[in-house]
């Protein structure tokens, strides 16, 4: 399977993350417990979460996802066991957002409480924060990793710009600096990354871990027609994929999983793993059958022939 170094930190993580978003959500404690046990004993041990996860969900208020990982490791002592993500500046209440260096050392002692540990091994920022001086976001980081609290930063969802004026001010000032970044990436939602994103993360050795892998499911081959949306919660995101495109990627995908005996959300993850851009993709589970379909994709190696296949199908 093989680990993968994290921008120019020292840390490794293994080539898929569990997306922590359905913990506290749509997994209670127990299932929570069993899929993280069940990740880290198939060898994988990267956790993404966020302090804003689930605030969605009426009647959650966020860190509903932190603090059942916190419970997790409490009761399984395997802490040192995962490398775990998190973010800070989305909105959780009434003048609770962004990247001030205020709201910054509010923010992480609330998540290392959920959390249940003395240290975030990798810190991002989840959204850009306009009002913010880059400066004043970077310092406040910068002491966080001075004080043990944070080992690495990554950011999510910039506009590229942004990200290079926060990596040139790092440099600069000597502050940590950005070590990964999350974007928006699929088989389906290829263009943005591909042509904008790809060539300054590779220039900057900053490594990629992408969400939305599966294309809030569409990849997975479950929905191919309005009628399978009714009843769905994703009816509202998953509309946008059912064109000539998107069923011309399933096509493919179906064709390729036949053939390596595994299925469409497997083999998009597979081509995800292989994409020289990306270090990582994130993909969450609430069964332990999805969650044998997201692991196994680290285990297939998809020849140049299938990823062509995949690529023509995709082409934008």
């Amino acid at each position: 399977m093989g680990n993968r170094k994290l921008g120019n930190s020292d840390i490794e993580i293994a080539p898929l993350v569990f997306g922590g978003n359905v913990f506290g959500w749509t997994t209670d404690d127990n299932r929570t417990f069993e899929l993280l046990d069940a990740f880290v004993d198939a060898g994988f041990n990267a956790v993404d979460t966020a302090d804003v996860y689930s605030a969605w969900v009426p009647g959650n208020h966020g860190g509903e996802s932190e603090t059942a990982i916190g419970k997790w490791f409490k009761k399984s002592g395997k802490r040192d066991r995962i490398i775990l993500a998190t973010k800070v500046g989305a909105e959780m209440g009434p003048g609770k957002k962004g990247l001030s260096k205020k709201y910054i050392r509010e923010a992480v002692e609330g998540s290392l409480k959920r959390l249940q540990t003395d240290y975030i091994d990798l810190y991002q920022s989840h959204y850009d924060d306009p009002e913010t001086p880059v400066e004043e976001t970077l310092e406040a980081y910068n002491e966080l990793v001075k004080a043990g609290k944070v080992r690495i930063i990554g950011a999510s969802n910039f506009p590229i710009p942004r990200l290079e004026e926060s990596v040139k001010v790092s440099q600069q000032e000597n502050f940590a600096v950005y070590q990964t970044f999350q974007p928006e990436f699929n088989l389906f939602d290829r263009q943005d990354f591909e042509e904008n994103i790809a060539p300054f993360t590779v220039d900057n050795n900053l490594s990629v871990i992408s969400y939305f892998s599966l294309a809030s499911g569409f990849l997975s081959g479950k929905y191919r027609s309005k009628n399978d949306l009714k009843g769905s919660k994703r009816s509202g995101m998953v509309a946008k994929y059912l064109t000539e495109r998107g069923f011309k990627i399933l096509a493919a995908l179906d064709e390729i999983s036949a053939e390596y005996n595994s299925s469409p959300a497997t083999i998009s993850l597979a081509w995800l793993i292989a994409h020289p851009a990306v270090t990582a993709p994130i993909a969450s589970a609430t069964t332990l059958d999805q969650l044998r379909q997201l692991t196994e994709a680290a285990t297939i190696n998809l020849d140049e022939a299938a990823i062509e296949k995949l690529n023509t199908a995709s082409a934008w």
